[in-house]
């Protein structure tokens, strides 16, 4: 690979596609004993999708070299991917009944539904696929070197010898030269060149043969109208710096988005755990029930009928086990393939079974703080607001250059060319004539003459001027402005409505947190009264004052309120990291260093296995 003098090439490190260590400390016995800090750590070690956005910051500083050097910027990403959605826990839309109350011809639960196990993916761009004009051409800061070498042979018939001494001129020329060019970002160029030119041939009338000319040449343009500002020529490094932050608020957004996922799937599977746990607590009371009926059938104290009655109910209760276990399968897939980098294509994490350690908790007090100190504080730390605020400033940015490609051109050029000549005494010329003794010592010579007559500046030349160029309608540079012009203000219009949405993000979050802990409340005194319902029940049934079936549907109303109850802890868990999610503040709460993140390793070790 070729590259500038005292630059080294610069290699992108390959993609790594192994599951971090912590992922096997974690695996015990078949199992992996999994806490939300761990889970939080597997998803910075080896999620795909901040793999992914790893990049995104390196792309940006290639574009910030590319406009050191002049170059016009490829642009950076701007999408972020959101994690599937998993089973969604057990009020989640795959279960569409819970406890059993299943109408005449409905349908079992889908376990297999691919909504759950897809990806969305967000652009953050402000402006969509719309581009900003060039504007007036920038610079080259970048020096660059210009040179070449020829050699030729002429034979040429002479219509009249007196100038050249002969009817057939041969001559033999070997020609070189060398350039060096470079722009300023006040739009000044300069063009170093010189050029040299070596001459043999029969011509007698010559004073020098051979002979070499030479001349340095130094020529400066200056841009007096279009391209003369330093803020109009350096626009792209500014917006390079700038898309350096907005990459490093898209890896934020990336993280923060991952967590949050993380974080719904893990208390998700808290709960599908939790529930599956009541359904088979269901299913052995009901096997209990049936016991104790066929036993009261044997001493002919109870009908038959109540047998086949408790056989349904055991069937209907192993059926609700049955598809709380297959959801908990599901999303226990789901979060394989979040939490690792080959998902189940690991043969030891595709067998074990994940045991989540952390229970969710409802504190005794919410912290109450204003609407608009919080969506404040949204403003201040979101990384998608940041971001939308610098397109809004590279938008304006792009704009400078719009405007400026109306102007017209005015250089100032100027140019300074030392020129030379050194050579032989021609040995063809006949001595006898005043061409020989006409022959100058001052120009005999080699390529020490030539050096010291140009920067002796024997013979230089000097030119100054101007040079106008001025397009008679411009229609393109104007439609190129009014159009940028127009993207600025849809870019405006842009950030104000995500303003609005971030707003309404945070208060839906604050009354969907005190909806689901209201919720919860109520749950939790539902379930216990349902509990003391059905204890009365059983107590009634034992002395032969109800039947079994009223014990049956006491016991369906009690799963189902330790299912709703399941429903709504997991629902405030849920409620609680959608709140931090909107105020900007996930990395703060769950002690997550963006350090680690871009380095893809978490120095918190792993949970201590029980």
């Amino acid at each position: 690979m070729l590259c500038a003098p005292g630059q080294a090439p610069r290699y992108a490190p390959p993609a790594e596609f192994r599951n971090s260590p912590r992922i096997y400390a974690l695996i015990r016995a078949g199992q992996i004993y999994l806490s939300l800090q761990d889970a939080i750590a597997l998803a910075l070690e080896n999620n795909l999708d901040i793999e992914f956005q790893r990049v995104g910051p390196a792309i940006a500083e290639s574009d910030l070299l590319r406009a050191r050097g002049g170059g016009a910027l490829r642009g950076v990403p701007l999408t972020v991917r959101e994690l599937p959605a998993g089973v969604g826990g057990p009020g989640g839309p795959l279960l569409t009944t819970i406890g059993g109350y299943n109408p005449p011809g409905a349908v079992s639960p889908a376990i297999g539904e691919l909504g759950g196990l897809t990806q969305t993916e967000t652009n953050l761009s402000l402006f969509g696929t719309s581009t900003f004009s060039s504007g007036s051409p920038v610079p080259a800061f970048d020096p660059f070197l210009a040179g070449g070498l020829n050699w030729n042979q002429q034979s040429t018939p002479q219509s009249n010898s007196v100038v050249t001494g002969t009817t057939a001129l041969h001559a033999r020329n070997l020609g070189g030269n060398f350039g060096l060019a470079q722009g300023f970002a006040t739009g000044t160029s300069f063009n170093l060149g010189y050029t040299s030119l070596r001459q043999s041939g029969n011509w007698t009338r010559a004073d020098y043969n051979p002979y070499t000319t030479a001349s340095l040449g130094l020529t400066v343009t200056q841009p007096l109208l279009q391209g003369f500002r330093m803020a109009v020529n350096r626009r792209y490094i500014r917006i390079a710096r700038n898309n350096e932050r907005i990459s490093d608020a898209v890896f934020r957004q990336q993280v923060i988005a991952t967590v949050s996922s993380v974080i719904r799937l893990y208390w998700d599977l808290v709960s599908l755990n939790q529930d599956l746990r009541v359904k088979r607590h269901a299913t052995e009371v009901a096997k209990t029930l049936l016991e104790n009926n066929r036993a009261q059938v044997e001493v002919g104290t109870l009908a038959p009928i109540e047998v086949k009655r408790a056989l349904a109910e055991v069937a209907r209760s192993r059926q609700d086990e049955i598809n709380a276990e297959n959801l908990l399968l599901q999303q226990e897939l789901v979060i394989k393939n979040v939490l690792t980098r080959n998902g189940s294509r690991d043969p030891l994490v595709a067998a074990a079974r994940i045991v989540p350690l952390d229970r969710i908790e409802i504190p005794a007090r919410e912290e109450i703080r204003p609407v608009q100190d919080l969506v404040a504080e949204a403003y201040a730390a979101r990384p998608d607001v940041l971001e939308a605020r610098m397109q809004i400033g590279n938008s304006e940015i792009s704009l400078e250059g719009s405007k400026d490609a109306l102007l017209p051109e005015l250089d100032l050029v100027g140019s300074l060319q030392n020129n030379a000549l050194a050579g032989q005494v021609n040995p063809l010329a006949p001595t006898a004539t005043n061409f020989t003794r006409s022959a100058d010592p001052f120009f005999i010579g080699g390529g020490g003459a030539l050096l010291s007559q140009i920067f002796g500046r024997n013979f230089p030349n000097y030119t100054v001027g101007m040079q106008l160029r001025i397009p008679i309608r411009n229609r393109v540079a104007q439609a190129d402005m009014i159009r940028d012009e127009l993207q600025v203000r849809q870019g405006r219009v842009r950030l104000h409505q995500l303003e609005n949405q971030v707003r309404l993000e945070v208060e839906s979050a604050l009354l969907a947190m005190a909806r689901a802990r209201s919720a919860y409340e109520a749950a939790r005194e539902t379930r216990q009264l349902q509990q003391e319902a059905l204890a009365a029940e059983q107590e009634k049934y034992a002395v032969g004052a109800s039947t079994s079936f009223f014990v049956i549907q006491y016991q369906r109303d009690l799963t189902q309120a330790e299912t709703t109850e399941v429903v709504a802890l997991g629902n405030y868990a849920k409620a609680r990291a959608a709140l931090d999610r909107a105020l900007g503040r996930t990395l703060q709460v769950n002690h997550i260093q963006i350090s680690e993140a871009y380095r893809g390793a978490v120095g918190q070790a792993p949970h201590a296995l029980p």
